[in-house]
């Protein structure tokens, strides 16, 4: 028996240690001894905004040295820079207007690259309700990801605050910023006209001379970057040829992403023109924005394509078995590694059945697994068929797509933790609940094994094994009946070791026999389910932010004690009383763990990073400003947090244009220190608050909603 352990725990951990090494190699790094991250600044051209008049902000990037961003289509795997905006009630924002990008020899190809300081435009237009003498608040989210040998994800949250005017001020300390920006920013042109043509393999973007148009394309070093993932550069295997007065790009299809999977291709092409020389003489602008140039053409495109005919024969037997396949590794992934500890403990337990009953149980485990896969993917082809409808491409629905959901993450989160807890010992839901399904497949075994397959299909789906890449890249873009029958394929591969192992029960006798062992075993087993509550965690708190953690952390420990308190107090030989008791109070600390762990509401409350620098500026422009030196592991922060920053505190701060602060002092940060002791600190929490023209009002160390609304109202006047 300690063999048979010692051979499955070397088992896990031969699954387990090549996936943290691959996810190592392929991980993000930090940054090197010396080297600083990436500084970010949100700078508008207007210090003063006109009702209906749009005006422009500019987000200036200035990257560490040898590091890059990537642009809209960044050539490979790497993520290009995203933009969320929270604007006052009427505002819009307009496209990104992108800098031209550094064309890199890349690992899959070219690739599309920001170095130095990269400058994003975008136009802001208020509506024509706004009264003079009103203040609106841009608050934008950035994120990007620069890299060097190793990639790392950078973010910053900034905002600004505007004053409205009759008519827009600009700013004359930035109108030498802005000149040099637009100068170097590819620019919209009316010196040609474009039109384009799906060949299938090939692209022809067809460029029609008008007045100021460059003379001689051949000579000026054209280069095409496309904003779309489905094509590729003139640079990577493009040709230019002259056509009569037209010039005619002819840029290769790029069909594969780096995983293998198919690329769909869209109904019009984008990207920016680039020379050496001026391509609109008038303008003497070197970089041309091509904006969604509809395909004139008949388009070829490898999905509608697939839909009318489907693959070959041969083709699809060699998918359908790559899926198949994969859903038998699958039972080898660490997500899914679990379920199959669970299942060799159904199988002890139904070895001294008769073959008939265990047979039914594999067919009921293998029908709870096609048909969630089949709703899985019926899901998901519904979703695929309305994106391409409306894009004309399907790329941004895929499998295990439904871990995206943050509410389904935590569902499957409070799954797993339950059930490690009960096969721990720490409760018994019956006496014979070893395996998933629990009392169902105890009570009513049919049910309990058809319970058992709905489980591993949500649990496996996402962690497709490494090959499988290409088979569901491929499989996404097929008709429906081949759609249908790829994923059937993976279902029948994930349900093939239950269901062979119950129609052959000689197979279950070499399984050890019932006895003292099984508790020992169950226990163990325990810790990898709790390793996927881990697991999952781990991406619930990528989802709601590192600064909502301590939610599910301390609803994870009521849940954990509801447990406790079932299994040691509603036991049969208990009285009623106290049984009723412990139900009382399990149900009150299980719904408190499930509230305390569900996903936060947005607090609309824009915390920018602190430096006095900073908080000098905002001072020279007149704007208050609260700051709030705090760090992740100070208790009494957190509960502030929780307890003063409420919907009608964050309101008033809005609407008096207070600028928020956060000097975070998780990791030691001297400039935090020194500022601390300025203020007679020497602890944290310490909040500030900055009025221009009074002396800096620092608050108690356990704030209110009440005290900060009477801060605020007390020393912050009201914008007229």
């Amino acid at each position: 028996m300690l063999r048979f352990f010692v051979h499955l725990l070397s088992l896990a951990l031969a699954v387990v240690l090549p996936a943290q090494a691959q996810f190592q190699l392929g991980g993000y790094g930090g940054m090197g001894e010396g080297e600083t991250p990436t500084s970010a600044s949100l700078v508008s051209e207007v210090s003063a905004i006109a009702p209906g008049k749009p005006f422009t902000v500019a987000l200036q990037l200035k990257h560490p040295a040898e590091w890059h961003s990537y642009y809209v289509n960044s050539g490979g795997v790497e993520k290009a820079p995203e933009f969320k905006w929270t604007l006052p009630e009427g505002f819009t924002a307009g496209p990104v207007q992108w800098p031209l990008p550094e064309v890199k020899d890349g690992l899959f190809g070219k690739s599309f690259a920001f170095s130095g300081s990269p400058v994003f435009l975008v136009d802001i237009t208020p509506p024509a309700t706004l009264k003079a003498g009103e203040h609106a608040k841009l608050a934008l989210a950035a994120s990007w990801q620069i890299c060097k040998e190793t990639c790392k994800d950078e973010s910053a949250k900034l905002s600004l605050d505007l004053t409205v005017a009759d008519t827009p001020a600009a700013d004359p300390a930035k109108a030498a910023f802005f000149e040099k920006v637009r100068k170097a920013h590819p620019r919209a042109s009316t010196a040609w006209t474009y039109s384009a043509e799906n060949k299938g393999d090939t692209f022809e973007l067809r460029l029609t001379p008008g007045s100021g148009a460059a003379a001689d394309l051949d000579k000026a070093g054209l280069e095409f970057v496309p904003a779309v993932p489905f094509v590729q550069a003139l640079s990577d295997g493009g040709t230019l040829k002259h056509d009569g007065s037209d010039w005619v790009l002819t840029l290769k299809r790029k069909a594969k992403d780096a995983l293998e999977s198919e690329i769909p291709v869209g109904k019009s092409i984008s990207g920016i023109l680039s020379a050496k020389g001026p391509l609109d003489t008038a303008t003497s602008a070197g970089a041309l924005v091509v904006t969604d140039v509809s395909f004139g053409g008949k388009a070829t495109a490898a999905p509608a394509a697939a839909t009318k005919s489907g693959l070959p024969l041969g083709n699809l037997l060699f998918v359908l078995g790559s899926m198949a396949l994969g859903g038998l590794i699958l039972n080898l992934m660490p997500c899914v590694f679990p379920v199959i500890g669970l299942k060799i403990m159904g199988f002890v337990q139904q070895s001294g059945e008769d073959h008939r009953k265990v047979v039914v149980h594999g067919l009921a485990f293998t029908g709870g697994v096609l048909i969630s896969f089949w709703a899985l993917s019926g899901v998901l082809f519904a979703a695929r068929a309305a994106a391409f409808a409306k894009t004309g491409s399907a790329e941004t629905i895929g499998w295990g797509y439904q871990l995206q959901n943050p509410y389904v993450v935590l569902g499957l989160l409070l799954l797993m933790f339950v059930l490690a807890l009960n096969m721990f010992g720490v409760f018994e839901i019956g006496a014979s609940a070893t395996s998933i399904g629990g009392s169902l497949q105890a009570k009513q075994g049919t049910a309990g094994a058809f319970f058992s397959g709905v489980l591993a299909t949500l649990v496996a789906t996402p962690c497709s094994a490494p090959f499988l890449g290409a088979a569901i890249g491929t499989a996404i873009g097929l008709p429906a009946v081949q759609f249908f029958l790829c994923f059937t394929a993976m279902a029948v591969g994930l349900a093939f070791p239950y269901l062979l192992l119950s129609i052959f029960p000689k197979l279950v006798r070499y399984l050890p026999r019932p006895g003292a062992w099984m508790e020992s075993f169950k226990q163990a087993m325990s810790f990898l389910l709790f390793a996927t509550a881990g697991y999952l965690l781990w991406v619930y708190v990528g989802q709601i932010a590192l600064e909502n953690m301590l939610g599910p952390i301390f609803g994870l420990s009521a849940i954990a004690l509801a447990g406790w308190i079932y299994g040691r107090w509603h036991l049969p030989h208990r009285t009623a009383r106290s049984r009723g008791t412990a139900v009382v109070l399990t149900l009150l600390f299980a719904l408190g763990g499930v509230w305390l762990c569900k996903p936060p509401k947005k607090s609309g409350l824009v915390w920018e990073h602190w430096s006095e620098e900073r908080v000098r500026e905002l001072a020279r422009q007149g704007t208050p400003v609260y700051v709030d030196f705090t760090a992740q592991w100070c208790a009494t922060c957190q509960f502030n947090k929780k307890r003063a920053y409420t919907p009608e505190v964050i309101k008033l701060l809005n609407s008096r244009g207070v600028v928020t602060l956060k000097a975070d002092k998780t990791n030691p940060d001297p400039a935090i220190e020194t500022k601390l002791r300025e203020l007679g600190r020497s602890a944290i929490p310490v909040n500030v608050l900055y009025v221009p023209g009074k002396e800096p009002v620092i608050t108690p160390e356990v704030l209110s909603a009440s005290y900060l609304t009477e801060l605020i109202e007390g020393n912050v006047p009201a914008k007229k």
